[in-house]
């Protein structure tokens, strides 16, 4: 990310520099005093402030979600909340708390969930979001770690015997306002020369999937994923088929508001955590197992040795915490995904096992 320079011939503009910032800095304090927890450095300790220090102080973490997805984030009858996103918001109440139920959930519409992490409303979002540029950018988000790789895809009544995206064309498609499945799928048949197929566009997705069962549109497009899942929980599952074809990258994955690197350090190492768990091989049931390992890795990885939990903002022992109440990467994929809805992990294995999930090192 920095542009190497020659300081020595650099050097009298970098001081300017310095003490232009310095002056900017006085002059912008408004005079108001910021109170910081000074470490031994003389500098603010992770977490002390902002985001990551509110929720230690609330004693809740207060996780945006989707509720409406089967295996990602599902609200049942009882009130009782389900899927890998919302696993992923109790690995991060597990990592603070120790107690995976400190998450208070926000259900939000794909038109609040970037106003709710931008206003504070929510902590998190764990809302099936895909990461690209301009949410990266200009709409002020900043993306944890990929926990899931998904691509968008479209699906059909078997009864009408499609089985391509030609075999749409000047069919009706049914999609979600405000998402990238709604700009994908402009693109995708533009690329294809087929431009008389007609939108059925819908705010709320329960409404986008109502209109495809009840016949105003031959086929539905969203995350290939997103599919499946609605597609288990339709009156007649086996009417319906999943195209083979993908038409888009849909990396999905933790989002957090821009501009709180502890919150946010926070929030990805938590995610690689799962990750780096299921490469030590350490689960939720042989977790005391390696209480005992002479292995330095994975004793720091624990939290036995070192503290790098403390640099953090986290505690010592975040990481194992995390495994012992939720799991690895793998146990919360297959319980929530893998089994349930059938989905071969494909690109959601271990970097090591072919996949594209990779934890930076613990050390």
């Amino acid at each position: 990310m920095s542009n190497k320079t020659h300081l020595m011939t650099k050097w009298p503009s970098i001081a300017l520099s310095t003490l232009l910032l310095a002056s900017s800095l006085t002059a912008c304090g408004g005079g108001e005093k910021t109170t910081t927890t000074p470490t031994d450095s003389g500098t603010a300790s992770p977490g002390s402030t902002g985001r990551l220090a509110t929720i230690k102080q609330r004693g809740t973490l207060i996780c945006g979600v989707d509720g409406k997805i089967p295996g990602f984030s599902f609200v049942d009858e009882k009130g009782q909340y389900s899927g890998l996103d919302v696993d992923m918001c109790k690995a991060i109440a597990a990592a603070l708390f120790d107690d995976p139920t400190k998450v208070e959930y926000r259900k939000l519409s794909t038109q609040e969930r970037f106003t709710a992490v931008q206003t504070g409303e929510v902590d998190i979002l764990n809302r099936n979001t895909t990461w690209t540029i301009s949410r990266d950018t200009s709409v002020g988000m900043e993306f944890a770690p990929t926990t899931f790789y998904d691509g968008q895809g479209m699906m059909v009544k078997k009864a009408t015997g499609i089985t391509k995206l030609e075999q749409l064309k000047g069919k009706s498609i049914c999609v979600q306002a405000g998402t990238t499945s709604e700009q994908n799928l402009a693109d995708q048949m533009r690329k294809r020369g087929i431009d008389d197929y007609k939108p059925v566009v819908s705010d709320d997705v329960d409404a986008v999937y109502t209109a495809y069962e009840q016949g105003r549109c031959e086929g539905v497009t969203s995350d290939r994923s997103q599919l499946v899942a609605r597609r288990s929980i339709a009156p007649k599952p086996d009417d319906h088929l999943v195209l083979d074809v993908v038409m888009s990258k849909e990396p999905l994955g933790p989002v957090v508001a821009n501009g709180d690197t502890p919150w946010f350090d926070a929030v990805k190492w938590i995610t690689f955590a799962t990750f780096q768990a299921e490469e030590f091989g350490i689960t939720s049931q042989n977790l005391a197992t390696f209480q005992t390992s002479k292995d330095p890795s994975i004793r720091r990885f624990l939290g036995l040795d070192d503290k790098l939990g403390e640099g953090a903002g986290l505690p010592n022992d975040f990481a194992a915490r995390i495994v012992k109440h939720v799991g690895n990467y793998g146990e919360i994929y297959e319980r929530n995904v893998g089994k349930p809805l059938g989905l071969d992990r494909g690109p959601n294995k271990l970097w090591s096992e072919g996949g594209l999930l990779y934890s930076p090192p613990f050390r």
